[in-house]
């Protein structure tokens, strides 16, 4: 049994961890007060081939695996998490999808630009009463003629402020249930009827927008579907459990940020005439922090090395998931603790840490969803 990472991997990961301090750490706060992303950075970490890291080259893609991805994921969310999340949803959300179900056309024409970094996807699943409830959800597809007519509006939306293309899920036969699902690949651009509705005013990821879509009498064409009529359901299941890794991923980089930072903060830190890293207490803390992030990497890894493999991944992913975004939660919490006031105002990036860590035990899944997923895998009640 071998831990190490490969030549290859610690190269990838040295990499990404250079260019997240010398090009996006520098300006996260400003990125974080200003609720915008940097298009600069965004077009050299597709030139980077960050963008698509595990798509194969042929259609613009790195052609590396889903290890190297969770790597470069953590490096750039350790910098920022809003920047962190876009690349996400890039990657597994709606590059995955496309990669995993889409026809030899689709992956040519609606892959290549987002994995090459030309353009931004995203995916649109989520509606205001269908989100741990996918099944819930109302929005339709109709099919009329050579195309199929979206009504509806999707909500939360990562990416749906700037992206160019979307993976769409919308109810295609009303009497099937969750089996009446489709997904579809669409230009959002070239779709008369769609608009980009309120980009939410969010408690962290503010790097990242995050937006309603609106589709009225929306036409797309008939060949836009993802797979057959009602494998939707099945597609986002699939999908989500990939996302899942790099949520997890996301969360370790806040979670080794907030450490990084306590680490350089108490050495210099004078109380009572000695500096904090000479208190048990303290010690303590980072003591626990250190040992759950390595926890959490050891479960990311590997789930990624499962994914990479191609064998089942589904509890892997969902442990991973749940618990590196509690430890990025509980990080951030002490992080805020050890700078005491300091910690509590945005001259320092720990209050950001906090802000942004809260959402990684939310999107893509509850951490209460994650439970019934891992509870499910292991009573033997698969999906």
């Amino acid at each position: 049994m071998d831990f190490a990472l490969s030549e290859e991997h610690k190269m990838v990961q040295d990499m990404a961890k250079k260019f997240a301090d010398q090009e996006i750490k520098p300006i996260a706060a400003e990125l974080d007060a200003s609720h915008q992303h940097s298009d600069e950075i965004l077009k050299k970490m597709g030139e980077q081939g960050f963008m698509g890291v595990a798509i194969p080259s042929g259609y613009g893609g790195a052609d590396m695996d889903y290890v190297a991805y969770a790597l470069i994921l953590t490096e750039i969310s350790r910098a920022c998490a809003g920047t962190g999340v876009i690349m996400s949803v890039n990657n597994s959300l709606y590059g995955f999808p496309v990669l995993k179900f889409g026809s030899e056309e689709q992956k040519q024409e609606f892959l290549t630009p987002v994995a090459s970094g030309q353009a931004h996807g995203c995916y649109g699943l989520t509606e205001a009463n269908a989100g741990s409830d996918p099944a819930g959800m109302k929005a339709t597809a109709v099919s009329d003629g050579d195309a199929w007519v979206i009504n509806g509006e999707k909500k939360f939306i990562t990416n749906g402020n700037i992206a160019k293309y979307a993976i769409l899920a919308a109810v295609t036969d009303k009497e099937k249930g969750y089996r009446g699902i489709s997904q579809f690949v669409v230009d959002l651009e070239a779709t008369e009827g769609f608009s980009v509705g309120k980009v939410e005013d969010k408690l962290g990821i503010k790097a990242s927008g995050t937006a309603e879509m609106v589709f009225e009498d929306a036409r797309v064409p008939k060949d836009a579907i993802l797979g057959d009529p009602g494998s939707g359901f099945r597609q986002m299941l699939t999908t989500l459990d990939s996302g899942r890794i790099g949520i997890a991923a996301q969360a370790l980089g806040i979670a080794k940020a907030c450490l990084e930072e306590a680490l350089e903060y108490v050495k210099v830190r004078v109380q009572f005439g000695r500096t904090l890293d000479s208190f048990q207490a303290i010690q303590f803390k980072l003591a626990d922090m250190a040992t759950r992030i390595d926890a959490s990497e050891m479960l990311i890894l590997k789930a990624a090395w499962l994914e990479s493999n191609d064998l089942p991944f589904e509890k892997e992913a969902a442990q991973a998931k749940m618990f590196a975004s509690d430890v990025a939660m509980d990080a951030s919490v002490e992080g805020v603790q050890i700078l005491g006031g300091y910690g509590y105002i945005s001259e320092y990036p720990m209050e950001r840490h906090m802000r942004d860590a809260k959402i990684t035990q939310i999107y893509e899944g509850t951490n209460e969803i994650m439970r019934i997923v891992i509870a499910r895998n292991i009573l033997g009640k698969r999906k």
